[in-house]
């Protein structure tokens, strides 16, 4: 890893950390900081971020924050739900805000959670919405189906081989923001 920790942005498609996608961020987030970067979670419950387009939006402190953040940082790791197909509007709404000079050129690794089997729709669709803003997100990704069973009480994944998969995800966003960094 480089001399300079890497910072990665944590991103969940719900609102709140107790909701199963900040659960997953911040699992994802732990795993990367045990690895050595510096690692943090944009909370939309204390910092929402208003709606695209909405009267006062492009002056609110929150926005500007947010983006001066995804400008500081390396990578980031981001959880949608998946609602009628697609990743939530909460998670469209937050990448509303983030443009090519923003995130452009930066490593993502993608997370999706859904209350029936998985698949990856959500997963494809953030991958469309990326190229857009010409992020990269790494090959590996995570599903987690069924997410009203997927977590132990201490909010870690009952699923080892699941878990395992996250571990590779994070590796992956690192390795490749680190490449990334010194190419």
């Amino acid at each position: 890893m480089a001399e300079t920790p890497l910072k990665v942005l944590g991103l969940s498609g719900s609102i709140g950390r107790t909701s199963k996608n900040g659960m997953l961020v911040d699992l994802a987030l732990h795993k990367a900081e045990a690895l050595g970067a510096e690692v943090h979670f944009w909370d939309l419950e204390s910092k929402p971020l208003p709606l695209v387009g909405e009267d006062g939006c492009w002056s609110h402190p929150n926005v500007k924050e947010f983006q001066e953040m995804a400008s500081s940082c390396d990578a980031f790791l981001v959880s949608s739900p998946e609602y009628h197909g697609t990743m939530s509007g909460v998670m469209k709404n937050t990448f509303d805000w983030v443009y090519e000079n923003h995130v452009g050129g930066k490593v993502f690794g993608l997370m999706s959670t859904l209350g029936g089997i998985s698949n990856s729709n959500t997963l494809n669709h953030m991958r469309i919405m990326l190229r857009w803003l010409h992020g990269n997100p790494v090959s590996q990704q995570l599903a987690v189906g069924h997410v009203k069973e997927a977590f132990a009480d201490d909010g870690s994944l009952v699923d080892a081989s699941m878990d395992e998969r996250l571990q590779t995800l994070v590796e992956s966003v690192l390795k490749t923001a680190t490449m990334y960094r010194n190419s």
